[in-house]
């Protein structure tokens, strides 16, 4: 059975924004999420989607 967590929780675990973590769940940009009246169950093993805002150098 999958563990879940809480965007306020990821939020602390990645190091962002509450907000910020709600914008990816509703985004689809994190696998596994669910949406529960107005809380989001983020996955425990979930990992820090990459911020699209930020240009990455390529090699």
């Amino acid at each position: 059975m999958l563990e879940y967590i809480s965007a306020p929780e990821a939020a602390k675990k990645w190091g962002i924004s509450e907000r910020r973590v709600q914008k990816l769940c509703e985004e689809n940009r994190i696998p596994g999420v669910a949406k529960f009246s107005r809380l989001w169950l983020i996955p425990k093993d979930a990992l820090k989607p990459v911020d699209r805002r930020i240009k990455h150098e390529r090699k």
